[in-house]
């Protein structure tokens, strides 16, 4: 005696397909916001890297560095600091650079032994380069 289960209790329809077809709009979701996310992060409106810098006195220490500006940039911003032997701030300079070379005088409260360059960013743009 065969008993077919599907005449004794029923079927109902399958969720297999809705579940792969759920499956794959997400994939496809997160892959293009990856994609959106690595362009944006890759092509910011404002790049920047410290050239060279120098303890000129012990109240004066010059950066030397290369700004890249899209045209379309707005309000763009750097900031470096001098920093002394024991690694605090003695000195902090805020500034609005141009496109290429930028040089920079920082005044310090005492001797600085070395700079840290924080970065560039703009008002689009949160996270400094």
């Amino acid at each position: 005696m065969s008993v077919d289960l599907a005449d004794r209790y029923g079927t109902r329809p399958g969720r297999r397909p809705l579940v792969i077809g759920i499956s794959i709009v997400i994939a496809a979701i997160a892959i293009v916001w990856v994609s959106w996310a690595t362009w944006l992060q890759a092509t910011p409106g404002v790049s920047s890297a410290i050239n060279t810098w120098e303890v000129v006195d012990d109240h004066t220490v010059t950066v030397v560095a290369k700004v890249r500006l899209d045209d379309d940039v707005d309000t763009p911003v750097c900031r470096v600091q001098a920093l002394a032997d024991d690694h605090t701030t003695v000195g902090e300079l805020q500034f609005t650079p141009v496109d290429g070379i930028n040089e920079q005088t920082i005044s310090t409260e005492r001797g600085a032994s070395s700079v840290n360059w924080i970065g560039c960013w703009s008002k689009d743009q949160p996270g400094a380069k």
